[in-house]
């Protein structure tokens, strides 16, 4: 039996029947049902959340707009061939095409939408571009799926197949003929069809089409993502890929010359000379501490480490090796993570490179080479430079980013002899500082200065760690709290050996978190999941509680400083070394919203830019983790401040003027 043709008249065969239309229309009816029998069932699911809001009737009246969106985008493809159905020899073949393009269209559809519940777990909202750029690894995510989510996978496995079986019999179904049409039936539908298709992708009147901006209808980013379909979602992140380099001018455009007038005025970069124009913001830092001989680096990069597992931070007490170790340092009690993946912890804490809503600049091709590092910046001092990580050092594509980047040396787990424990991940996070232990080492014993970036993994999902190292702090073994606490007792482990090694007198320590576990909530930005710990300490470093407001991009800087390096760079976070009684700022990317923070009494104020060209003001109070959106229009000054600053990054990437061989003019 052919697959376009069947013997019983059905419902659908005299409804659905009209001529190279059939599986369009079928596409369009069913993907239309199905789309929002699963808005639906989210919307069951997650009804406290979407109740609070009170948009529950605009939800739906506006997904189902969202839903005519990426179906007419699914069906652009066969529309633009319709024509060909006329042509003689090629009729059958076209039905044909149609049917198997109509039919993957709505199998994609389906498992998006199977998929979104167990990403909406993860992330607090539907799957979006980090959907794509997991899907670069599948060892790890389907070691993560199959260890983490096994139940959750094989039901969306069959569920996806069975309704594949069901959407197959609805579009065999019915008694449709191949009789041609004439080509000006053909043509005239064609055209009026082409002028839907056109209408239902932009959705409106307006100067610009629709977008996921459109659609923001809450103070909440998970209920504003029930209102797009899955698709439509991953859709649009994919176009947004093309326009990387010109990301933040989703939130407006300032003229250049104001922009970095605006971006640089802070009380920390006055002291600074700027007179290069063609790296604008390239300066010559001097370092406060004067030293005969500038100390190591190492930096403990924590995976997914956030104030929610630190108890002096507000937190749970499953860290309580990073609580004894806190009184031997500079402690950073209001330090915030710019973003919530870990290349844009990596990209603020080893680059110092601020955050933009395009993908963090480890993984973006204009920075995989001469772009400022501290790794560059203490390469050209005459330090050996490493990064260690218990994975494999490919993931994310930091592998590429290092070494094209100042780092000389990767040891990742094909380096690492005898694990105790491998996981999904790669080896233990006891293994990896073992190791790191080994390699520090013997670049002591090089009677050279050194540069080490610790990575680790074991505090990632699925929470895999070897048996007896810690007193669970619940029940099962596998949960994020077991795992936290199993990190941290690795690297209390690793301190107890370091403070009685050679090197440690003459390295500086910083523990510090890419990022903290799960970042959502239910507001534009949730404040308190950027919240994370960060601790300097070794050498001669004396304790010091550091309140002021801080963000990652500030650690680099201050860490030169503190080393006794002298440089010119073209980082612009603080040092504070140089001046920590000044109000501070923090800047915080969250899916498509970006957010300047900054210290004002007992609570700070935010404005938060929108991907429409809009703005909203707020007030976070710390004590409270409670975050507040004002009424009122926030002032242009205060917009364009806030503006300059997102705009600052995506222009130094453009124009590659972020280049570790970037002068200081009068040095």
């Amino acid at each position: 039996m052919s697959m376009i043709t069947a013997e019983k008249p059905s419902f659908f065969s005299n409804l659905f029947c009209l001529g190279p239309y059939r599986y369009l229309i079928r596409t369009a009816a069913l993907g239309l049902v199905l789309l929002s029998l699963s808005r639906l069932a989210l919307v069951l699911w997650q009804y406290d959340r979407v109740a609070q809001t009170d948009v529950l009737t605009q939800l739906f009246v506006q997904g189902l707009r969202a839903d005519i969106i990426v179906i007419c985008l699914l069906l652009v493809v066969p529309v633009l061939l319709i024509p060909l159905s006329s042509v003689r020899g090629l009729g059958k073949l076209w039905f044909q095409f149609s049917y198997l393009w109509c039919l993957l269209a709505l199998v994609l559809l389906v498992f998006m939408e199977l998929a979104s519940p167990a990403f909406i777990l993860q992330y607090d909202v539907r799957p979006n571009r980090l959907f794509i750029e997991y899907l670069k690894y599948p060892k790890e995510v389907l070691s993560t799926l199959w260890f983490g989510f096994r139940l959750p996978l094989v039901l969306g496995v069959v569920a996806t197949l069975v309704l594949t079986w069901l959407m197959r019999q609805i579009f065999r179904s019915g008694k449709c003929s191949l009789i041609r049409w004439s080509v000006g039936k053909t043509v005239g539908l064609w055209c009026l069809a082409f002028m839907l298709l056109f209408a239902g992708i932009r959705s409106t009147t307006d100067h610009r089409p629709a977008n996921p901006a459109i659609f923001a209808i809450t103070a909440d980013a998970m209920v504003n993502s029930l209102v797009l379909s899955s698709g439509y979602s991953v859709l649009y992140a994919l176009y947004n890929l093309k326009h990387e380099a010109h990301s933040s001018e989703i939130y407006g455009k300032l003229p250049t010359e104001q922009m970095l007038k605006q971006s640089l005025d802070w009380p920390w970069l006055k002291s600074y000379q700027f007179t290069n124009p063609n790296y604008p913001t390239a300066h010559w830092q001097q370092a406060m501490i004067k030293r005969p001989k500038p100390l190591n680096l190492v930096i403990v990069l924590q995976e997914s480490l956030g104030a929610t597992f630190v108890k002096s931070l507000g937190g749970l007490a499953v860290t309580p090796e990073l609580e004894k170790l806190k009184q031997q340092g500079i402690w950073f009690e209001n330090l915030y993570a710019t973003g919530t993946r870990s290349v844009r912890g990596i990209e603020a804490v080893v680059a110092g490179f601020p955050p933009t809503p395009a993908q963090s600049t480890v993984k973006l091709s204009n920075s995989q080479q001469h772009f400022t590092t501290l790794a560059s910046i203490l390469k050209a001092q005459g330090y050996q430079t490493q990064f260690v990580y218990g994975g494999e050092a490919h993931f994310d594509n930091m592998r590429s980013f290092f070494t094209g980047n100042g780092v000389d040396q990767i040891v990742d787990q094909s380096q690492m002899q005898n694990p105790v424990f491998t996981g999904s991940w790669g080896a233990s996070d006891e293994d990896l500082f073992a190791t790191a232990h080994q390699q520090l080492t013997a670049l002591h014993q090089q009677d050279k200065p050194f540069f080490s970036l610790i990575f680790t993994s074991s505090n990632h999902e699925p929470f895999e760690f070897p048996d007896g190292r810690i007193d669970l702090n619940e029940e099962p073994k596998a949960t994020v709290n077991n795992a936290v606490k199993y990190a941290d007792w690795a690297m209390g482990q690793f301190f107890k050996k370091a403070k009685q090694s050679d090197y440690w007198q003459d390295t500086l320590f910083l523990i510090v978190a890419d990022h903290d576990n799960r970042v959502y909530g239910d507001n534009l930005i949730p404040v308190e999941k950027f919240h994370i710990p960060g601790l300097i300490l070794g050498a001669d470093t004396k304790p010091e509680l550091l309140k002021t407001l801080a963000s990652q991009i500030d650690l680099a800087p201050t860490l030169l400083s503190m080393m006794g390096i002298s440089s010119c760079h073209t980082m612009t976070g603080r040092d504070f070394t140089l001046d920590n009684t000044s109000p501070g700022r923090a800047l915080l990317q969250f899916e498509n919203y970006f957010a300047l923070m900054q210290q004002k009494t007992q609570q700070q104020e935010l404005v938060i830019l929108k991907p429409d060209g809009e703005s909203v003001a707020g007030f976070y109070q710390p004590q409270q983790q409670k975050l507040d959106l004002s009424a009122q229009a926030v002032s242009l000054s205060d917009k364009n401040q806030a503006l300059a600053l997102v705009q600052l990054p995506s222009y130094l990437y453009r124009e590659q003027k972020n280049s570790s061989s970037a002068l200081c003019g009068q040095h």
